[in-house]
């Protein structure tokens, strides 16, 4: 019983020092960004389009994709929403990526999307406490493609953790340890997460 109960209170502090680990991880400000052949930006939280708008117009990717973005959403609608313009030449760069609905449906969709533009290289926009897993689901489903993440720092995470703020933080650490935990299994994971054509 005495050994069953230590390795409970070590793995207890291990997920604990863990969390820590993410929560620090997950709150620190964007880096400087790498030039790449393209941009993806996963949809579902605050500055994600924008910043990779942002990253575009700087000439840090050729190409944007915005995957998980709504059956009728439009770009102007986009871009209403994010209180920006965009001229022809960058309109005709960015695409609307509409089947994904899951950080998995992402992948699926930002893999085909740039083996089908012929990229090499990908800057990945998403939060700060997404990004490591958003890395781990594309690196399954695009082994060859070169990832660069660019984190951004949501709103939320630059104030005093609130109750609701821990919850989504610890929430994402465990679809962190799951994905990773599938990645060393190597357990299939399908199609999920893509909606039908």
């Amino acid at each position: 019983m005495r050994a069953i109960f230590s390795v409970l209170l070590l793995a207890a502090l291990l997920w604990t020092l863990g969390l820590a680990w993410f929560i620090h991880d997950s709150r620190q400000a964007p880096h400087v960004a790498t030039v790449c052949d393209g941009i993806v930006t996963l949809t579902g939280g605050q500055s994600r389009i924008e910043t990779s708008i942002t990253l575009l117009n700087g000439g840090y990717g050729q190409l944007l994709l915005i995957s998980g973005v709504g059956p009728h959403v439009t770009l102007d609608q986009l871009m209403k929403v994010q209180k920006q313009s965009l001229s022809q030449d960058m309109e005709a760069r960015i695409t609307l990526g509409r089947r994904a609905v899951s950080t998995i449906g992402n992948a699926y969709e930002i893999t085909t999307w740039a083996r089908d533009h012929k990229l090499h290289s990908l800057l990945v926009v998403t939060a700060g406490y997404h990004i490591r897993r958003a890395i781990v689901e594309l690196h399954r489903t695009a082994p060859e493609l070169d990832l660069v993440p660019y984190p951004v720092l949501p709103p939320a995470l630059e104030a005093p953790l609130t109750r609701q703020t821990l919850h989504l933080l610890v929430r994402e650490y465990l679809k962190l340890l799951g994905a990773e935990l599938g990645n060393l299994t190597g357990l299939p994971d399908g199609n999920a997460g893509l909606t039908a054509h």
